[in-house]
């Protein structure tokens, strides 16, 4: 039997449901139905989860506002651009600004009056939060690194096609947000069928992402489609092709173990380079006709290529694209470039070359931790924090960096700078604080998190308020083990959704209860490869130690300074490792509800 949600949206008449009475109540939240809806029109529904129980207690209403995400295909946006959305954050959200681990910008403490006037302004700046979250295909990534040897190729490009094509149809969005005085009269208008979606759209979330030929910083593996050009000479020419991955995703629920759990994708085969839409459509096509519409835990893609089998996918996806009007033929795909890193693009690069064979546009990517662009107070100001939003902002309006990139690891570079131009950048951010690449230590600097409490509904313990105590344990077990210049990919969430990735990294840490973790080990650098759960449920004091005891073992047991922590760790006997830990010192409470307040 298909679920609510399932109904939901096939009786809401194109997304439209009763948003329009909604937003314009006086009711300072959404209710019923509606709160599955505006999912679609890119915001969540939130509480400050900070002060839930004050509230409970002098049975007060819960403190509401809004989540407001803008898809940016492949991170790319303007400097005008920029300023706009750094403006809405100060008039409407809460002063700053979040990069997300999907290139997008999220603005938080958004409150229900204010949503048209963001929204619109956005729009106006052409920048649209259409999709990106619900039951359709999200915002489509890319590499966004523009490196001179990449110059005629832009992997963004492609995605902001794709993205483009695979919108939904419906005019609710527009109507309600855009020219919201026509809402009203579309109440009664007919229901609009989408011509790639149906009426009742996904069974769930569809993620895409372009990937460069062995350079994998968007993670490949962990999306729903991926796609890596085939280029004429290499890793240079022209593209000619597509090697299309398929069922990659993060999410897994703790009361489901084996049942729910991450997966990377699997290579499906290559396409010829004009036949991005037809393949996306094929794939999105049979996850939208055979995914699982009866239990949203396992709706994804993921769980369909394993239930049916690689096989089956693969066959049905070529049979589809055979019967295109326009036939495509699914090839077998050729053999990958070596993933040689997962770069995360900081510092300074020639974006492009003078005849003279030296940079004539440089780029420049600086490192903002956990994504968050805001100000810290100046007697806060250090190695790791600085003024980065005034920085960023000043950068924007001097007019000597024409375009931002948003990267997956939630940094920014910033792009076409002229040779001349670089130390006037470079003072900026020096001026307001802002450290430089160089100046991170690499656990710093490669850290990820999700923003979690206090916002986030679905948080059961801290991520991105936590993640500086949790890199200065791994940066201090790492000195103690002698390597304290090792790179270290540490990615944590607040629940087991795996919004900041952390199922394919070195360590994961999976929020459990108020102030525990589950501990993952042994992913690889490139993305490519899941790490495994070492022990479930540790408390937030005695990670440390863990991880003093996993870092000495590295230390003197890799076998060369060059095997990282993750391949180290994906060879040694697990059940060994376990027993080697230091025993727990704290315990978690018993109330597990109580922990997810």
């Amino acid at each position: 039997m298909p679920t609510a949600v399932e109904g939901i949206k096939a009786a809401s008449r194109g997304l439209l449901g009763t948003l329009a009475e909604e937003l314009a109540n006086d009711a300072p939240d959404f209710t019923g139905d509606a709160t599955n809806l505006i999912k679609f029109h890119g915001f969540y529904q939130q509480d400050d989860r900070d002060i839930r129980r004050e509230r409970a207690s002098k049975k007060l209403p819960l403190e509401y506002s809004c989540m407001v995400r803008a898809s940016i295909p492949g991170g790319t946006v303007t400097a005008d651009q920029w300023i706009a959305m750094d403006n809405l954050a100060s008039e409407i959200a809460d002063g700053s600004l979040r990069i997300t681990t999907r290139q997008g910008i999220q603005f938080h403490f958004v409150h229900k009056p204010e949503l048209r006037s963001l929204i619109n302004t956005l729009n106006k700046h052409l920048v649209t939060t259409l999709a990106a979250c619900g039951d359709v295909v999200r915002n489509v990534m890319a590499d966004p690194a523009p490196h001179a040897e990449r110059a005629n190729i832009d992997l963004g490009h492609y995605a902001r096609e794709l993205s483009a094509s695979f919108k939904p149809t419906t005019r609710s969005y527009y109507d309600l947000f855009i020219d919201h005085e026509s809402a009203a009269s579309a109440v009664d208008a007919a229901p609009q069928i989408d011509a790639l979606y149906g009426e009742t759209y996904l069974p769930r979330k569809f993620k895409i992402a372009f990937a460069w030929p062995g350079d994998n910083c968007v993670d490949l593996y962990a999306h729903d489609l991926g796609l890596i050009p085939i280029l004429s000479n290499g890793l240079t020419g022209d593209v000619q092709g597509w090697i299309v991955l398929a069922g990659g995703g993060m999410g897994q629920n703790h009361a489901r173990e084996g049942e729910t759990y991450p997966r990377v994708a699997s290579i499906i085969g290559a396409v010829g380079v004009n036949d991005l839409r037809a393949v996306g459509e094929e794939v999105i096509g049979i996850f939208r006709d055979f995914g699982d519409r009866t239990d949203r835990g396992r709706a994804r893609l993921k769980y369909l290529m394993d239930d049916r089998g690689l096989d089956w996918f693969i066959t049905e996806t070529r049979t589809r694209l055979a019967a295109r009007s326009a036939p495509v033929v699914l090839e077998e795909a050729p053999a990958l470039q070596p993933w040689d890193n997962c770069d995360e693009h900081l510092g300074w690069h020639p974006q492009t070359l003078a005849a003279d064979g030296t940079g004539d546009r440089y780029f420049i990517g600086v490192h903002v931790e956990s994504g968050r662009v805001r100000d810290v107070a100046e007697e806060r100001a250090d190695e790791h924090h600085g003024q980065v939003r005034t920085a960023l902002r000043a950068i924007a309006d001097s007019g000597l960096v024409p375009e931002f990139r948003l990267t997956a690891r939630q940094d920014v570079l910033l792009c076409g700078v002229n040779a001349t131009d670089r130390i006037k950048v470079e003072n900026i951010l020096r001026a307001h604080s802002v450290p430089l690449a160089h100046h991170y230590t690499p656990v710093r600097r490669l850290a990820m998190a999700c923003p979690a409490l206090p916002t986030c509904g679905q948080a059961l313990a801290e991520a991105e308020r936590i993640l500086p105590r949790l890199t200065d344990d791994a940066a201090n077990a790492l000195d103690k083990a002698g390597i304290g210049s090792q790179d270290l990919r540490i990615n944590v969430t607040g629940c087991p959704n795996g919004c900041a990735r952390p199922y394919t990294s070195e360590v994961g840490l999976v929020g459990r209860g108020k102030r525990t973790y589950d501990l993952y080990i042994g992913g690889s650098v490139s993305g490519d490869r899941l790490n495994k759960r070492l022990v479930a449920d540790v408390h937030v004091d005695d990670l440390g130690p863990a991880m003093s005891t996993l870092f000495d073992r590295y230390s003197r047991e890799r076998t060369n300074a060059k095997e990282s922590f993750g391949d180290w760790s994906a060879r040694v006997d697990q059940a060994e490792l376990l027993a080697s830990l230091p025993a727990p010192t704290k315990k978690r409470r018993a109330t597990s509800e109580a922990d997810a307040e």
